[in-house]
């Protein structure tokens, strides 16, 4: 067999679901391979909780079972000893992996072997073959299994392909694979290790692809190889990254000069794109801001849409929001915390002069009715307001950030575009009034404040005329 000096465990686990955090293990079963021969483990585990019907069906495990039966802590030293130091091989691996690795965490064994993968075996050896799920490989390869979707049997199912593998293509062959394998033991099932060393250690985003190109998931790095392969190694723990791992078909990269390249890009080929598992850079069209406005005695706050929105621009803008909703939830927050009249802000609505309503209840003080001077009405909505203060532009006009051979053009907290020579810049600034968008103010904002840590050099350009300070060009 391959790796004389290495024992083999084919294991296979039931569970009342799909989710290694949440749910649980209701069997193991084990069959392992050394130079002694082969040798079986089993146990029915006690879940602490519910296995649902279509479980029941699908398993014949049923709450009777394994109402008796020890749970995982009980079993879990007997366990270990079982799988220490053996090669860990399941079908779909990651799946079987990631719930025993789980249960060991919570009694506070590590539990990290080398994992190879059967799915991917059959997808090496059999190229060919459109599907490669255990029924599939039960009918093209004329196995037989006692009881499907029980853990032994299933085990024992695996140990059958191994020797059908050996049949077919030798001990030697299957050994290559075997090392190619546990090279790459944490990458997706449809992902080849060829592929994610093709992906450079430099900064950029990446993209990953479900079926028919179905964007996936967008991320930026300084080290595009080494995030992608942390996402397949956090894809053994973690939840999103287990589903995003199950689902990828393919990957792709574009190189940036530097981390701020990469953040732009990324945060524009989401809004573009909108991949599945990406929401929080999304683009916002119900995006606003609350306005200062000193037309009146007391000052009064004025809701500004994001098609009228022009945060650099415009004066006493206080906070952006993703949509109205939130702007008056934060709003009236404020208000009941620092004791606003709430009708003054326009958020509640009164009959006559009378008092408001909060200042029945003791949570405004007077300003509605004069008890409280205007003055000191709006000297206390301005401190309240200051911790949302939209930053002014601190450049008269337009700027550019070098990194590395590139310049990323920015006015009034707006992305102009990234340039690569003189003619570029002067096309980027004639484009007209860019659109806002808070990422891309929260990325300059951040930016701006460390460009010396950064290794970053700005240059101001001069406006109106659109003419640049002398500009460096490679």
């Amino acid at each position: 067999m391959p790796h004389t000096d290495s024992v083999f465990a084919f294991v296979d686990i039931e569970t009342t679901g799909s989710r290694a955090e949440l749910d649980r293990i209701t069997e193991i079963g084990i069959l392992t391979l050394d130079s002694d021969g082969v040798s079986e483990w089993s146990r029915l585990i006690n879940p602490d909780t519910y296995i649902p019907k279509n479980i029941q069906h699908l398993t014949g495990i049923t709450p009777e079972m394994v109402a008796t039966q020890p749970p995982f802590s009980e079993i879990a030293n007997a366990l270990y000893m079982e799988l220490k130091d053996k090669i860990f091989i399941a079908h779909n691996a990651r799946f079987d992996y990631s719930f025993i690795k789980a249960e060991f965490k919570k009694v506070g064994i590590d539990f990290s072997p080398k994992v190879l993968c059967t799915v991917k075996l059959s997808r090496r050896l059999f190229p060919n073959q459109a599907r490669h799920n255990l029924d599939t490989l039960i009918a093209v390869h004329g196995l037989h299994v006692a009881n499907r979707h029980r853990a032994l049997d299933d085990a024992k199912l695996l140990y059958d392909f191994w020797q059908e593998c050996i049949r077919l293509f030798g001990l030697d062959r299957l050994q290559t694979e075997v090392d190619y394998l546990l090279g790459s033991s944490s990458l997706p099932v449809h992902i080849d290790k060829a592929l994610v060393e093709e992906i450079p250690s430099r900064p950029g985003v990446y993209m990953f692809y479900a079926e028919n190109r179905q964007p996936l998931y967008i991320g930026k790095s300084i080290d595009l190889r080494a995030r992608v392969k942390g996402h397949f190694h956090a894809a053994l723990t973690n939840r999103k990254e287990m589903k995003i791992a199950m689902q990828i078909r393919d990957i792709d990269w574009i190189e940036t000069a530097g981390e701020l390249g990469a953040l732009i890009l990324e945060s524009r080929l989401i809004k573009e794109k909108l991949p599945t598992f990406n929401v929080k850079l999304r683009r916002s069209k119900d995006l606003c801001a609350w306005q200062l406005i000193e037309s009146t005695e007391h000052l009064q706050l004025q809701l500004v849409n994001h098609q009228d929105l022009e945060p650099g621009k415009q004066d006493n803008l206080y906070g952006l929001f993703y949509n109205k909703r939130e702007a008056l939830a934060s709003l009236q927050s404020i208000a009941k915390k620092n004791q606003l009249c709430e009708a003054i802000l326009g958020l509640e609505k009164r009959q006559g002069q009378g008092a408001c309503f909060g200042f029945h209840v003791k949570q405004c003080n007077g300003a509605c009715i004069g008890l409280e001077p205007a003055a000191i009405h709006n000297l206390r909505l301005k401190t309240a307001l200051l911790k949302l203060k939209v930053a002014s532009w601190p450049y008269q006009g337009a700027i550019a950030i070098h990194e590395g051979d590139d310049l990323h053009l920015f006015d009034h907290w707006c992305y102009l575009g990234t340039a690569a020579n003189e003619a570029e810049v002067e096309e980027l600034l004639s484009d007209g009034r860019p659109e806002f968008d808070l990422d891309i103010y929260k990325i300059i904002r951040k930016t701006l404040k460390k460009t010396k840590d950064l290794g970053l050099r700005v240059t101001a350009l001069e406006f109106p005329q659109n003419r640049h300070e002398a500009v460096e060009f490679p």
